[in-house]
């Protein structure tokens, strides 16, 4: 296949460009840059006013298979990356069985292979069974290529027991992501101590929960030398943490959309697609989180998408399990959220650059060269839509977003070339 994306603005942060030009996509990969790109017998497609990017890279997402299949596939999920300009995810260890041995590892890996949308890179679980007890067998999930480890949102409550892993993930350069709940400070939580968890009458648990673990294992990672990511930041307190431990390269941390969006009042409307974990924190901490985004204390925006079936969340707001859908709204929930304070570079970058730096994923994230796989995203970044008037490429619709209007629109994503999502609509 050759095709020809003309008067795209093309943003890629690997090389610092931001200019507007033609991009020749040949086959797997980028076949040229510029005006004078020879485009006979390509297929030509109007890019005038589109951002055409590395495609996204999601650290942090919810593929459900194997175990929880009536709220999503690998293969629905993958379509709801697709549609939300993903080229590349890394699947979350809370399967069931859980992914803490090889076995698992290669089944997520045939079954995305299978759906071939995606690149699904699987992150394994730092404790056997997600316990945090016993170290999974880190070196043997290693081997097969996986490079970020995690318990999920299961804190390593241990300090020895983080120690050890960091220790041991140092021998095979991955890196461990760690889900920060302290779990004396956050047992029953509801929701964001503060005024409005005494005003609802729901049970709080305070930033410090967070804050108090970041600050454990900062410093666990400087005493062993192991590389320490902190997922779906939540506090203010973390980010400052965070921001002041950055220069010894060990440390790193991403930011959902939906923190970046809701606060804690906002739960006044007891809304289940709300309920998320960590919980959405008071308006000091939403802002914290936006400017620590942008100016690189936090590297990343993972989506930590958490499909439900219906009956998971059409319950009590206390009985709602945790969690929203976010691989299809992330680019416009960010966009939105985050306004003129970022600029599009620095917004590429937080989708896709820097997580595929994280996960050591040399395909993705750019440069956009000739000769490197044609691994992108072509999004209009004043386009607004509102979500939930589609339907969800997710088998799930728990949206925290649902029936917002948001700014930034997904037109094309391409796999090695191959169109998965093309004018919007997926090619499956």
């Amino acid at each position: 296949m050759k095709v020809l994306f003309r008067g795209a603005r093309v943003i890629d942060p690997a090389t610092g460009r931001d200019e507007t030009t033609d991009v020749l996509v040949e086959d797997e990969t980028v076949a040229g840059l510029g005006p004078d790109t020879d485009a006979k017998g390509a297929d030509v497609v109007d890019a005038d006013g589109l951002v055409l990017a590395p495609g996204f890279v999601d650290l942090h997402s919810h593929l459900r298979e194997p175990g929880r299949e009536d709220a999503e596939t690998i293969e629905t999920g993958s379509r709801a990356a697709a549609i939300g300009g993903y080229t590349a995810l890394c699947a979350m260890p809370n399967t069931d069985p859980v992914a803490d041995n090889a076995a698992v590892i290669m089944e997520v890996r045939n079954l995305a292979d299978k759906a071939g949308l995606v690149d699904v890179s699987p992150a394994g679980a730092i404790t056997k069974g997600l316990e945090g007890e016993t170290i999974a067998e880190l070196g043997e999930m290693a081997e097969l290529g996986v490079r970020l480890f995690t318990d999920d949102h299961n804190c390593v409550r241990s300090a020895l027991v983080m120690r050890t892993a960091l220790e041991y993930a140092k021998a095979f350069d991955v890196v461990l992501s760690q889900h920060a709940q302290e779990e004396t400070l956050s047992e029953g939580w509801q929701m964001h101590e503060g005024y409005y968890s005494s005003l609802l009458g729901l049970k709080g648990t305070p930033g410090e929960a967070e804050s108090i673990i970041v600050a454990r294992d900062l410093q666990l990672a400087a005493l062993t030398g192991g590389r320490i990511h902190f997922t779906h930041v939540s506090a203010a307190a973390s980010t400052r943490l965070i921001g002041a431990a950055r220069d010894d390269g060990r440390v790193s941390a991403d930011v959902t959309p939906h923190h970046l969006t809701f606060v804690d009042e906002d739960l006044q409307s007891y809304d289940t697609n709300l309920r998320f974990n960590p919980p959405p924190r008071g308006a000091d901490d939403r802002d914290a989180l936006r400017m620590a985004l942008a100016d690189g204390t936090i590297d990343a925006v993972a989506t930590d998408h958490a499909p439900h079936a219906v009956e998971d969340k059409e319950v009590e707001y206390d009985q709602a399990r945790p969690g929203t859908t976010g691989l299809e709204t992330a680019l416009g929930a960010t966009a939105t959220a985050l306004g003129d304070s970022i600029d599009l570079l620095g917004l590429v970058r937080a989708l896709s650059t820097n997580p595929a730096r994280i996960l050591g994923l040399a395909d993705h994230g750019g440069p956009i060269e000739p000769g490197r796989p044609a691994n992108l995203v072509l999004f209009d970044p004043a386009g607004t839509w509102t979500v939930g008037e589609r339907p969800f490429a997710s088998k799930s619709r728990n949206s925290a977003f649902l029936g917002r209007t948001l700014t930034g629109r997904v037109v094309h994503t391409l796999l090695r070339g191959r169109f998965t999502v093309r004018d919007g609509e997926g090619t499956w």
